[in-house]
């Protein structure tokens, strides 16, 4: 069974550092790429950054470049994602997702981050 769970939310500071994790299981970790998305309160869901895990190669949303950086740990089926210079507008529930040719097949559960101004 593919399983995503996405863990790490929580409350911070504007400015503070938020490192969210995605561990994943029941598939072959190598052959996909896991990207993070994010639903804010009455805001459609965006793409925030995608990492391939054969590869390493990696995708930001503009909004997000130079703020966080995304990272894959292959021998433990993790990726994260360490967002740095929060803002207010980060504000969201952050989702991981597993990306194939098709598009992103599974969803895990989503971890709320709120940034405080």
């Amino acid at each position: 069974e593919v399983q995503l769970q996405a863990s790490g939310g929580g409350l911070v500071q504007a400015g503070g550092p938020l490192r969210l994790s995605c561990a994943a299981s029941g598939f072959t970790f190598d052959d996909y790429a896991i990207g993070w998305f994010r639903q804010a309160p009455g805001k459609e869901r965006e793409g925030v950054s995608c990492i391939s895990s054969s590869d390493g190669s990696t995708y930001y949303a503009d909004s997000v470049k130079g703020r966080f950086t995304i990272s894959s740990d292959n021998a433990k089926n993790t990726v994260y994602l360490q967002m740095n210079s929060l803002k207010p507008e980060d504000t969201a529930l952050y989702y991981c997702a597993r990306g194939s040719s098709g598009g992103m097949d599974y969803w895990g559960k989503g971890t709320l981050v709120t940034v405080s101004s």
